[in-house]
């Protein structure tokens, strides 16, 4: 518990040390013509939390938002409004999948299956978890990262600063904006964003 206490603490005092870089919502300088021009990250391979591959391009026609998460990280408690995003809008396209990674103050260091039982009984969390993977830049990195955050459009390209950073994903399969990790899952901004790119009735 007292680990727990300091690593939210260091987490909060990075927050406020990075300042407002770090409640940004970015979108594609260009907008629509580098949308367009940008990768269609559904054609991406992952593995789910369970260890079963998943062809992302089973998602296509749904808007995503791809956020990188960890259990012991003062945004930790993200996964509620996560979650209610998911309940608010699941019936209406969306679908937001969780992809732990332990890149960011180590701050998810358990197994797969220690992260989806933190995840039910602390959170509920029904939306789609994923297996970890490496998202920082380098040997390693998963490949979906690698597109997410080097082939998009300038202005949401970038390496992470840190866990719960939010990419949303249009129903083709391009990312039109980028949350930074203090913005909330519940911030009007993404909610804004959420509902201009749910699939058309």
């Amino acid at each position: 518990m007292r680990s727990l206490v300091l690593l939210a603490v260091f987490s909060l005092a990075i927050v406020v040390g990075a300042g407002c870089s770090w409640n940004k919502a970015r979108t594609a300088e260009g907008g629509a013509a580098a949308i367009a021009e940008g990768p269609v990250v559904t054609t991406q391979r992952v593995q789910d939390i369970a260890g079963k591959e998943v062809d992302l391009a089973s998602y296509r026609g749904k808007t995503l938002l791809i956020v990188n998460t960890a259990s012991q990280c003062g945004f930790t408690p993200q996964y509620g409004g996560l979650q209610s995003l998911y309940e608010r809008y699941e019936k209406k396209g969306l679908v937001v999948m969780g992809f732990p990674s332990n890149d960011y103050g180590g701050q998810e260091p358990g197994s797969d299956e220690a992260i989806q039982t933190f995840c039910s009984a602390e959170f509920k969390v029904t939306f789609p978890m994923f297996s970890k993977v490496q998202t920082d830049p380098g040997q390693g990195q998963a490949p979906l990262y690698r597109s997410l955050t080097e082939e998009t459009p300038e202005g949401i390209r970038g390496p992470i600063k840190w866990n719960f950073t939010k990419f949303l994903v249009n129903p083709e399969g391009k990312v039109v904006a980028r949350f930074e990790p203090a913005v909330d899952p519940l911030d009007e901004r993404v909610l804004g964003a959420i509902e201009a790119n749910l699939p058309k009735p």
